[in-house]
């Protein structure tokens, strides 16, 4: 699952995106509203974690302006104690839930994992493409002939392309989206991946396939 996280303090940042990208997260991480807001109108998340207290724009602000324009991706407020009147007013603003500083990790992994799950519910786990479903909510691809379940990093690949049939999608992006900004991981490891998918596609008599678009992508194609 993708999540934005949104915290001005850059160590807490890093340490959070560690501990989220070790629980199998895509993390993307802001360390100001605004961005946080350009981020989540722009690109499509499972969910974010909002710091409340950010400069240029606060979390409450990036709550409101998200609802009033119907975006109903599922948020969780970061607070201090000192901020539970800022923090009813998120949560009668639209946020989802809170949890407050400091936390312990495993309570802030079960609120993400509730958040989330109620998105799910709300929404079609399964992505279909020709004759092959991908069901999010187990990483399980489907064909008639057979099924395989992904690895993590498969998954997020894969959901990429079914969810933009025939859309190019360029290497960097999806190394920016699973791998992150500011990795170390070289970039030919998203050819890997793409290799080890297009066997396991091929195994299960999949009709659609990953095509390069050399020097540019990739993108799904439905065979014929």
């Amino acid at each position: 699952m993708r999540l934005l996280l949104a915290e001005d303090e850059k160590e807490l940042a890093r340490a959070l995106s560690t501990i989220l990208q070790h629980n199998n997260y895509s993390v993307d991480v802001v360390y100001n509203g605004q961005d946080a807001l350009d981020y989540l109108e722009t690109e499509l998340y499972d969910g974010a974690v909002l710091d409340i207290m950010m400069p240029q724009k606060d979390g409450l602000s990036v709550v409101r302006e998200l609802r009033a324009k119907g975006n109903p991706v599922p948020i969780l407020l970061l607070t201090a104690k000192s901020e539970v009147d800022d923090l009813v007013e998120g949560l009668d603003a639209g946020a989802d839930d809170y949890i407050t500083k400091p936390f312990i990790t495993k309570e802030l992994l079960a609120r993400i994992r509730a958040m989330t799950r109620r998105q799910v519910a709300c929404t079609d786990p399964v992505l279909s493409f020709g004759n092959t479903s991908l069901n999010r909510a187990n990483f399980t691809v489907t064909c008639p002939a057979g099924s395989f379940r992904c690895s993590n990093k498969e998954f997020q690949i894969l959901e990429m392309l079914m969810a933009n049939p025939g859309r190019l999608i360029s290497t960097e992006t999806f190394m920016d989206k699973i791998w992150g900004y500011d990795t170390d991981t070289e970039i030919s490891v998203v050819w890997v991946y793409i290799s080890c998918l297009r066997k396991k596609l091929t195994s299960i008599g999949a009709n659609i396939q990953i095509k390069t678009n050399r020097s540019v992508g990739y993108m799904l194609e439905e065979t014929k």
